[in-house]
């Protein structure tokens, strides 16, 4: 008997639909798909939030000193000559870091194995490049997804059954998190 469902896919089509599909899902919380598709997306999905609940609080925070580049009020760094070559002015600065521990480092790691990049576009500027952000995926599981399952034994995802699809009947489900 089969460990997974094969989709009528290669490996390769088929790693990357569902790699896609969990992004979506855990990026907006929900996701419309067909039933054997999310069954499969589920398996990832819950796996990946175990993860992340087990490995939430586990980072220690570290003061560091760090030289960074001065700036004046155009936002370009200022420069001082010395010996007469312009040289950039650095001043350090205190910060607060946290420090993965090492299981937690590991889960990070699977968790980017699957994770493909997601940046995020302001409504106004659709479709420029303009104010584009990276969503850090991995940081939004440990901050905001973990915390809300910490109390929670599994079952983090629920399948909500549509109806068939007018093109082929296959039937559509809502994918949704808990």
């Amino acid at each position: 008997m089969a460990k997974y469902r094969k989709l009528s896919r290669t490996s390769a089509q088929r790693k990357a639909l569902i790699r896609n599909q969990v992004t979506n899902l855990l990026y907006h919380g929900k996701i419309v798909t067909t039933e054997t598709k999310a069954k499969e997306i589920r398996k990832i999905a819950e796996g990946l939030i175990a993860l992340a609940v087990k490995e939430r609080d586990n980072f220690e925070t570290v003061t560091v000193t760090a030289k960074v580049p001065r700036k004046d009020a155009d936002g370009k760094r200022v420069k001082e000559v010395v010996d007469g070559k312009k040289k950039t002015v650095y001043d350090e600065v205190q910060k607060e870091i946290k420090k993965d521990m090492p299981s937690r480092l590991h889960a990070r790691r699977q968790m980017l194995k699957v994770f493909y990049p997601v940046k995020e576009v302001p409504k106004d500027n659709n479709g420029k490049k303009k104010n584009t952000k990276e969503i850090d995926m991995v940081e939004k599981m440990f901050t905001e997804i973990a915390p809300k399952y910490a109390n929670r034994n599994g079952g983090y995802t629920r399948i909500v059954k549509i109806g068939q699809r007018k093109g082929d009947a296959a039937m559509e489900v809502l994918l949704e998190l808990v």
